[in-house]
């Protein structure tokens, strides 16, 4: 990996993602290699599966809850679709791009680790909930 590498994960949908900011300067969504360290060291053990679930999550979410502690940042929540990963979710956090700075910045993810079904009823009760995909 090289430092300071960038890879586009996706398009996000504008409209969808209008709950964590009105304020979306561009719809392209990014994962540095800074993130993909951080998430390699501090959530080792979701390493693969958050990264392999990572577009589908973003495309496609489950739920978007508010990040109260970051402004312009939504933690996208996906249920992990695997035989190995029964009950399990991905958390991403993505911070929404207001000032692209005519294409040079993007909507990035920031981190990413496994959560319960238990840890998820905690959050979903305890923090704003943004965004529910129908049949959620």
């Amino acid at each position: 990996m090289v430092e300071n590498e960038v890879k586009e994960v996706c398009s996000l949908d504008k409209e969808l993602y209008k709950c964590i900011t009105d304020n979306i300067d561009t719809d392209k969504v990014v994962l540095t290699s800074k993130s993909i360290l951080h998430i390699l060291n501090h959530h080792p053990d979701a390493y693969n599966e958050v990264l392999i679930e990572l577009k589908q999550a973003i495309l496609d979410p489950d739920y978007i809850i508010a990040d109260e502690k970051h402004e312009d940042t939504g933690i996208v929540v996906r249920k992990i679709e695997s035989s190995l990963s029964n009950g399990v979710h991905s958390f991403i956090v993505l911070k929404i791009c207001t000032d692209s700075k005519n294409g040079v910045f993007a909507n990035s993810v920031i981190s990413g680790w496994k959560i319960s079904d238990k840890r998820l009823q905690s959050y979903l009760r305890n923090k704003g909930v943004l965004y529910k995909k129908e049949n959620s």
